[in-house]
């Protein structure tokens, strides 16, 4: 069982929690003893995934947030506030791609999308959990192996995720004398729907599952508060991109 030294039930908020990486996080953070609150655009998908988790692991919350959007992402932690006084857990998932396009094709608002979704929104989201957060909490910013190595085609998305490495890492100077620990986790090739945004024919037999993503993040933060993970690197046996 998740708990705090008080025995409390630890909590968790995942962002992009409705389906994907997010949704595998959060059903098992749920089934080892979390009280889990999932984020994201789209409110129907939401409730039904948390319809579905609760028959199973106990009542959770759906809130809908974009944090693309400063405002919503302030209203969603102060909706966050009436359920739950502290946050254990705040997992930074939600990201979107764009179709490949070369730099001097790709539209300006295709870019300031995938800048504003998995750049700005991890520091908005980030910036208003803070102050919910104490020594012993967790930060994950789920990024990805294009935080490290260029594709042809995809500029913007590697612009976001490098950026997103950067901002990651000097949040952990930031918060490391307060206690609270911050890791990226970098998978490789995951079987998800981002893959539909610029390569529907892509290989997903040969991908990891999401399910192992949600394994190893919950691995690590479950490390002893006094350890230290700075990065998670995974990626399919067979090397698919």
């Amino acid at each position: 069982m998740a708990e705090t030294q008080a025995g409390k039930k630890k909590v968790v908020v995942i962002t992009g929690g409705g389906r994907g990486i997010g949704l595998a996080m959060a059903r098992l953070f749920a089934r080892s003893g979390y009280q889990v609150v999932i984020t994201g655009r789209d409110i129907k998908r939401l409730q039904d995934a948390a319809n579905e988790i609760s028959k199973e692991s106990g009542p959770m919350l759906a809130l809908m947030c974009d944090v693309r959007d400063p405002a919503s992402v302030k209203k969603l932690f102060t909706e966050i506030k009436q359920h739950h006084s502290t946050i254990d857990v705040l997992i930074n998932n939600a990201g979107i791609a764009h179709a490949l396009a070369p730099a001097d094709e790709l539209p300006v608002e295709t870019w300031k999308e995938v800048i504003d979704t998995n750049l700005t929104g991890t520091f908005l989201v980030t910036q208003s959990a803070l102050p919910l957060m104490q020594a012993g909490g967790s930060i994950v910013n789920n990024l990805s192996v294009a935080a490290l190595r260029p594709f042809e085609g995809m500029s913007a998305y590697n612009a976001s995720k490098f950026g997103a490495l950067g901002f990651t890492q000097a949040l952990r100077e930031d918060l490391r004398k307060r206690g609270i620990r911050v890791m990226a986790i970098l998978p490789g090739a995951t079987d998800t729907d981002i893959w539909d945004q610029f390569w529907a024919g892509a290989p997903k037999e040969k991908m990891m599952s999401a399910e192992t993503v949600a394994e190893a993040v919950l691995h690590a933060v479950s490390a002893p508060a006094n350890t230290s993970i700075d990065e998670i690197r995974i990626g399919p046996a067979a090397g698919v991109l």
